[in-house]
């Protein structure tokens, strides 16, 4: 997994070389975050905050039928300008190189991204690339890209090459939870997927010494404890967050899933630090029917039972994965589309895993013998969890 030259702030958190200091905690968060209903209308109010003038807007060609309309509508009456472009469907670096070329004469003083995570993450690149400030506005709450100040990086196919990191968080993430209720159901689920991972990577990361975030940084506790929030809260309210979105209504248990999935695990993540589950879940996108069937989401999922697997906690291994099952995600192999029995899947599962730099934060060596033995660990459990509890909300959310 290559990471871009273009900013590492390894360089900027990390002791000098030669330096006999431990390394810094360093805590990460976008300057404001707003969620409710219907405050996608109120984003030329919050312009103000940035006292934009005329602003680039990135979003897909569905999203500017849609979104786009009520979007354009806040900023014109905010008195802001604006330019629009269309995403393309992959952030990788030859969109952003594109996008960024057909805004250079532009003047913008800010890049707004709206859409899904691909999206946002493309839109932190050009924006990084321009020099102007960065507003997400995601659709979905389907990941936590929304908070962070990185992107993950794709090849024009859909396979994961990297990440890009930047010196600015968002400096404002809109969540409007109407726009959530009116997506499909599996959107939302995939988002708790990727959020229930936080807790479990950010405590690895926590208890290990020798384990660094993503900024090259020690995990702060606010970060761990945010992190065990974000857990709690999708144990509690994930199974009616779900109803509440499969009926296309916004209540309690929704808004507070949404900020689990887009707000805590995003805040989580970066400062508390990743592990041996978003490790298997990169190595996923190398799959082709995995990146063409599945959502990160799903993919973490799995990566989660799979580091709890690794790290000898069969118990609440199967506790997550009896939540997974509730509501829809995947929890073993064959739902993900992989044979057990496919030894070249299970290879590129073991050997691309090792590439990803925060397999290391793992207590112990990691070598692709152990992912391999942890990955058919999970999907056994995973099995027996299906034959308890049953699979109808997987079996739902893939059909629909």
């Amino acid at each position: 997994m290559e990471v871009s030259a273009a900013y590492l702030p390894q360089e900027i958190f990390a002791p000098s070389a030669g330096a006999d200091l431990p390394v810094p905690r360093v805590f990460i968060a976008p300057q404001r975050y707003v969620q409710g209903q219907g405050v996608l209308d109120g984003i030329g109010r919050y312009l103000s905050l940035l006292q934009a003038k005329r602003v680039a807007l990135l979003m897909s060609a569905r999203g500017s039928r849609n979104e786009g309309v009520r979007l354009l509508a806040s900023i014109r009456t905010a008195g802001i300008e604006s330019v629009v472009r269309t995403f393309n469907g992959e952030c990788s670096l030859e969109e952003i190189t594109a996008q960024v070329e057909a805004l250079a004469n532009e003047r913008i003083d800010c890049v707004i991204a709206a859409g899904g995570g691909k999206c946002i993450d493309a839109g932190k690149g050009v924006a990084f690339r321009l020099g102007t400030p960065v507003v997400i506005v995601p659709t979905l709450a389907s990941n936590d890209a929304p908070c962070s100040a990185l992107s993950v990086l794709y090849s024009p196919e859909g396979v994961s090459t990297g990440a890009e990191f930047y010196p600015q968080s968002p400096a404002l993430v809109v969540v409007d939870t109407a726009i959530v209720a009116a997506a499909p159901e599996r959107f939302l689920v995939a988002g708790m997927g990727d959020a229930m991972a936080t807790w479990y990577e950010a405590r690895v990361c926590l208890l290990n010494p020798a384990a660094r975030t993503t900024i090259g940084a020690r995990p702060t506790l606010a970060s761990c404890a945010i992190g065990e929030v974000c857990a709690q809260t999708l144990f509690a309210e994930g199974r009616a967050a779900a109803a509440a979105v499969a009926a296309h209504t916004v209540n309690e248990a929704l808004e507070t899933v949404v900020e689990a999935n887009t707000l805590l695990s995003g805040l989580g993540f970066e400062s508390g630090g990743l592990a041996a589950a978003h490790g298997v879940a990169q190595s996923f996108t190398a799959i082709p029917q995995v990146h063409a069937r599945y959502l990160h989401g799903e993919m973490v999922a799995m990566g989660t039972l799979v580091q709890l697997m690794m790290e000898s906690r069969p118990d609440e291994a199967a506790r997550v994965a009896e939540f997974f099952a509730s509501v829809g995600l995947p929890i073993h192999l064959g739902q993900l589309s992989v044979d057990a029995s496919d030894a070249g899947a299970l290879d590129v599962i073991s050997e691309r895993t090792l590439l990803v730099p925060f397999i290391g934060n793992m207590p112990r060596p990691v070598t692709a013998a152990v992912v391999r033995s942890a990955v058919l660990d999970a999907h056994r459990l995973g099995l027996s969890v299906a034959q308890r509890v049953g699979d109808a909300a997987y079996r739902r959310l893939q059909d629909g």
